[in-house]
């Protein structure tokens, strides 16, 4: 997962670089405009409709912003958003609210059940908005 906001570029350890970030249009992917940054409460997730796409948004700081599908891997319900937020090590997680399989928000690896894998989403923010990398390939699959 990598964040770009206002002109810095996060990944990784999520810390700012001191090279601006430039958005150059990447063959096979829409950035779609999610919601507000402000829209989000820390630690809280939130689910969005983009593009036909269920999608959890997580605001774990100013600088750090995690989507992934809201459809729950190991169920097939549609309740990410509603995970309890925690971390492992230095790894941001989240824990399905309904069997707690737990995920690693950044890479959506699930460390409770190595078959499963949430998918991930790239972020970016703004003007203070919130955007979603998508694949076209999925925008046509929607």
């Amino acid at each position: 997962m990598t964040t770009t906001i206002a002109g810095s570029h996060l990944a990784g350890s999520h810390t700012a670089s001191s090279h601006p970030a430039v958005s150059l249009p990447r063959p096979g992917i829409s950035w779609e405009r999610a919601c507000a940054v402000a829209d989000l409460e820390p630690s809280w997730g939130e689910a969005a409709l983009i593009r036909m796409k269920q999608i959890a948004l997580f605001l774990l700081s100013p600088t750090e912003i995690y989507a992934v599908d809201h459809r729950d891997p190991h169920t097939e319900a549609h309740v990410m958003a509603r995970g309890i937020v925690g971390s492992k090590g230095d790894r941001p997680t989240i824990a399905s609210p309904l069997h707690k399989q737990v995920y690693d928000l950044g890479t959506g690896e699930c460390f409770t059940d190595p078959t499963l894998v949430l998918h991930t989403y790239e972020t970016r923010v703004v003007g203070g908005y919130i955007e979603v990398a998508i694949e076209t390939g999925l925008l046509e699959a929607a």
